[in-house]
């Protein structure tokens, strides 16, 4: 029996826990002296847990330990598959799930902090080739690779090598595109490549999110340890910005007709919650109206606002919102399962937490959150690939 029990899954959530020498294979020497090592210059507390991670290969024992009930077992870089592509292929077929999303976790931040834009673009080219590495390793696994909008040329020439890496969906950032819009019509070029190759685009917690303003934090107290316990992470005032950046990036792709313009192009909204969702539907329609009178923009539109995220964007809850509730305001059709493994976010027992508030749906609201709507955002072809190693499930859509 798996961890899903029967129930046809997608996971659009998870995340590598790089190694140190994750990203070297892919890089010369010219850019390793130019960019920061990961993990800094010096052994610590992350190579510590690598080394233990890394000892039980081929230990039987100790990799059945770590595989029994790994949803609830050890999170971080102590993880059964945290970076270890054999290992996370044990993983899903415990699981149970069909397929599954993959995100950096710490491999984006040498090249996010890079002093020239060539080094940034060379660095991400690193990462995106070092995820479409570890995902070519199953079809259930799908790469997301990272590209800076920055520059529009260099973003569709990533977004090239990205895709030919083997990568299933891109990451943007959630801020601005450089001095741009995401909606200005210089990025055009990157929509329509994706919308050709039929792959979405992703938003998600890190590039562009927005926290509290460092004004703010001085209140006279000393500043509380983030989530766990630490300082790199984030605090209470910080969760509650995290739906801000990707409500005024969905603005700018509807205002500035990017929708209306790529009817078929589709993206992610992943682990910024999902509970703010139906009410930003709301105001956009309510701004919508009142604004429609005077600005020729909205007048060309064919939709309203929320026609628009609705056909194109999905959303993933944090687990511990009440997705039922969510599903019953804001409709079926806007919310995906994420179960954000190997980090802690995700708690012991997504699947089971989520569950719980959906007692009251019927069964086609709850497929929908768990299988038809990551189908959606996907797309046929990567839904296909996952598939073809998974008869049970191509069957069952047959």
């Amino acid at each position: 029996m798996t961890y899903v029990n029967g129930r046809i899954v997608h996971d659009a959530d998870s995340h590598v826990m790089e190694t140190r020498e994750w990203l070297e294979p892919f890089m010369d020497d010219g850019l390793k002296a130019e960019l920061k090592p990961l993990y800094g210059r010096e052994p610590g507390r992350i190579d510590k847990l690598l080394d233990q991670a890394k000892a039980r290969k081929g230990d039987a024992e100790a990799e059945a330990k770590a595989l029994d009930n790994a949803i609830a077992g050890p999170k971080g870089w102590s993880a059964f598959g945290a970076f270890d592509a054999d290992e996370r292929r044990r993983v899903l077929d415990s699981f149970g799930f069909s397929s599954q999303l993959v995100f950096a976790t710490s491999s984006l931040a040498p090249a996010l902090a890079a002093k020239t834009e060539d080094a940034l673009y060379r660095g991400v080219r690193a990462h995106n080739l070092a995820m479409g590495a570890f995902c070519a390793s199953d079809p259930r696994l799908i790469g997301v690779a990272y590209v800076p909008l920055d520059n529009p040329a260099r973003a569709l020439e990533e977004t090239e090598a990205a895709l030919a890496a083997g990568n299933g969906a891109i990451w943007v950032s959630a801020g601005p595109a450089g001095e741009r819009s995401p909606g200005h019509p210089d990025l055009d070029p990157v929509w329509a490549r994706l919308v050709e190759a039929d792959a979405p685009f992703v938003l998600h917690i890190g590039p562009g999110t927005k926290t509290q303003p460092a004004a703010f934090r001085n209140n006279g107290r000393e500043r509380a340890p983030d989530l766990h316990g630490g300082g790199e992470n984030l605090r209470f005032a910080d969760y509650i910005m995290l739906s801000f950046a990707p409500q005024v990036f969905l603005t700018a792709m509807v205002y500035d007709g990017v929708f209306e313009r790529f009817p078929a192009l589709r993206g992610g909204v992943i682990e910024a919650g999902a509970g703010w969702a139906p009410e930003f539907l709301r105001e956009l329609d309510l701004g919508f109206k009142s604004f429609k009178k005077t600005d020729p923009y909205l007048q060309s539109m064919t939709l309203t606002p929320s026609e628009y995220i609705r056909r194109a964007i999905k959303f993933t809850p944090f687990p511990g919102e009440d997705v039922g509730r969510m599903i019953a305001d804001g409709g079926a059709e806007l919310f995906m399962f994420s179960s954000d493994y190997p980090h802690p976010e995700g708690t012991n027992d997504p699947l089971g937490r989520f569950e719980r508030t959906m007692q009251n749906l019927d069964e086609a609201a709850k497929d929908r959150f768990y299988r038809a709507n990551f189908e959606e955002m996907m797309g046929p072809r990567a839904i296909r690939r996952a598939a073809a190693q998974k008869p049970e499930a191509a069957a069952a859509h047959a």
